[in-house]
Order: C-alpha cells, then sequence, then structure tokens
C-alpha cells in the first residue's frame, strides 16, 4: 500500500512539473503581455532627415530610452506634406508599438485640402515644440527689412518667390493670407529640409518662410536674416524683427511639433508614452534644446493638453483659410 502511495505521489509530482513547465512560457509571455514598453517602438518621423522634426525625434528618443529603458529607432518618412509618413502610422496595429511626430504642417492639411487622414484616425500623445515662423531673406538680399519686401510684392505681384514645405501647409495658409491683403508672392514648395533651408541663399527663391530653429547655423552664420515673425508679439531672440500684428497682418499660427498614435490604441499606453514625454521635457538636455530651437519655454503639453490644443489650431486654420477664399 505504501508503495503504491509513493508512486502515485511520484506521478503527481511528475505531472506538476510537466504542467508548470509547459505553462512556464505562457505565463512568462502574458507578463510580457502587461508590462509597456516591453520590446521597441517604432519612431516614425513624416519628413526628409535633417529637418526640425528629425532633430527632435532624434534628440526625444536618445532621452526617451533612458525613461522607458527599450529603443525608439527613428524612421524617415517623407512625402505629401506628412501625409506618407501618418499612412505609414495608420498602417500599424493600435499596439502603442508605432508613434509619429505630428507637425503643424500636416495638422494644416485637414484645414486646406483632402487628406489621407482624419482626426479620429490619430490620439495626441504630447507636444514637445511650439514656436513662431519667420520670413528670412539673405544677408545680402536688396531687401533690408520687410517694408522693402512687401513694397516690391505689392508693386510686382507673383513675382517674388518664397520656399515653402509644400501647398496646404502652415506656410500656405499665411502666405495666401497675405495675397489676401495684398502681398502675392509665388510659392516654391521643397519637400527636402537642406534644399529649402539653402534656396534663399543663392537665387532660387528670394525669401524664406521657416521656423528659425531650424535655420539656426545660418542665423548664427551671418548668411540670412528674418525680416518678420508671424504673430502677435515680437520674439525675445530678435526683438529688433516686427511681428505681423503690428505691420497690420493679423496671421499667427504658430509651428507646433507633437506626437501621436494611432486612434484606438489602449489609454493606459498612451499615458505612459505621455508621462515619459513629460519626462523628457523637464531633462535640461531638452530644455536647452528647446533654446537652441528658439522655442517657446512651456513648449510641452501632456495627452489632454495637447488633444485641446490641436483641435483648436484646426479651428484656427480652418477660420484662416476659409476667410482668405472670400
Amino acid at each position: 500500500m505504501k508503495k503504491r502511495m509513493r508512486k502515485y505521489l511520484v506521478m503527481v509530482m511528475a505531472l506538476t512539473f510537466s504542467a508548470a513547465m509547459l505553462a512556464g512560457p505562457a505565463l512568462k509571455e502574458a507578463a510580457a503581455q502587461e508590462k509597456y514598453p516591453s520590446r521597441a517602438i517604432e519612431y516614425i518621423v513624416p519628413w526628409g532627415p535633417g529637418g526640425g522634426a528629425d532633430q527632435l525625434a532624434r534628440k526625444s528618443g536618445v532621452l526617451l530610452e533612458k525613461v522607458l529603458n527599450v529603443p525608439f529607432p527613428v524612421i524617415d518618412v517623407p512625402g505629401a506634406t506628412g501625409g506618407t509618413g501618418i499612412t505609414k502610422l495608420l498602417a500599424a496595429p493600435a499596439d502603442g508599438q508605432s508613434i509619429a511626430v505630428y507637425i503643424a504642417d500636416s495638422h494644416a492639411v485637414l484645414a486646406t485640402s483632402p487628406a489621407s487622414w482624419k482626426m479620429t484616425d490619430i490620439m495626441p500623445v504630447a507636444r514637445l515644440m511650439l514656436g513662431p515662423s519667420f520670413l528670412f531673406v539673405a544677408e545680402n538680399s536688396r531687401f533690408k527689412s520687410w517694408a522693402d519686401f512687401e513694397k516690391e510684392a505689392k508693386a510686382k505681384p507673383g513675382t517674388l518667390k518664397v520656399a515653402t514645405l509644400g501647398f496646404g501647409s502652415v506656410d500656405d495658409i499665411t502666405l495666401t493670407f497675405l495675397e489676401s491683403k495684398g502681398v502675392k508672392v509665388i510659392q516654391v514648395p521643397y519637400s527636402k529640409p537642406s534644399e529649402r533651408y539653402v534656396s534663399v541663399l543663392g537665387t532660387h527663391v528670394d525669401a524664406l518662410y521657416e521656423q528659425a530653429g531650424d535655420v539656426r547655423q545660418y542665423i548664427t552664420g551671418k548668411q540670412i536674416k528674418p525680416i518678420v515673425v508671424f504673430g502677435s508679439q515680437r520674439f525675445p531672440a530678435f526683438k529688433d524683427v516686427p511681428c505681423s500684428k503690428e505691420l497690420g497682418y493679423d496671421i499667427g499660427l504658430p509651428q507646433f511639433r507633437a506626437i501621436i498614435a494611432k486612434a484606438g490604441t489602449d489609454p493606459k499606453k498612451i499615458k505612459v508614452l505621455s508621462d515619459a514625454f513629460g519626462k523628457v521635457a523637464a531633462t535640461p538636455e531638452f530644455k536647452a534644446f528647446l533654446e537652441e530651437q528658439y522655442a517657446t519655454a512651456d513648449s510641452f503639453m501632456n495627452h489632454e493638453e495637447c488633444t485641446k490644443f490641436i483641435l483648436s489650431e484646426l479651428d484656427s486654420m480652418k477660420k484662416t483659410w476659409g476667410a482668405k477664399k472670400k
């Protein structure tokens, strides 16, 4: 009887051990699924390498890796004013394993033309940068001020060329608004940031619509200079440069750079990402980056704040675009 009992116990223990061995991988997989993130997150930049969005992703990606302990490989997917990269994001599962840089120029497409995505397709995660846009001319340009540029643009409508990011962008909204006020120029779109930045240095265009941080090296190198900042107030770093509102042009539409995920992503994962970006934004390294980029110190917004901001900006864009078409 004792021998039978001993054999029975041995059999039970063997079966229990086998079951545990079989269940082990499943339990580990379940634990891995509960933890987020547990593997690399794809960081999509819907623009070419070297531009402001690319710089932002690479700077924040390195800092994010320290916060979340997973890699954030940056992938540049330029085209269609950001539409190609956003399409790539939306083609991926809504699992939080892909995020993308979302800027004001892409957002503007929703207000100006048919887009390949809708607001309901994306989920704002955080806003990382906010700053005004400028009109730059070469240091040796015949235009010494906005007054010079404005005078010629009105005297010879449609002859001055301005380099822009693309049609349907914030650049487009702003310049077509100016056209409605008599300042008519020709837009010359450049999809590659590097080509757009240097276009104003030669004879390709007369001016460049851009954010100061993206062309900092050309500003500090005394190659280009701003002649107007778009908004309701002057920018501290360029206190002698007039703002558009004081010149009679009430147009601002600041450039923002935010992070989005695909709609339908678990809100808990969105919060993890939003909180992580908040920690990144609070680091001395990122604050120094914002200063180098001529961005505002209050650039960061979490998921909830960013969502409200983006919806508000879309309303402003639609109103401005609609007014210029009347």
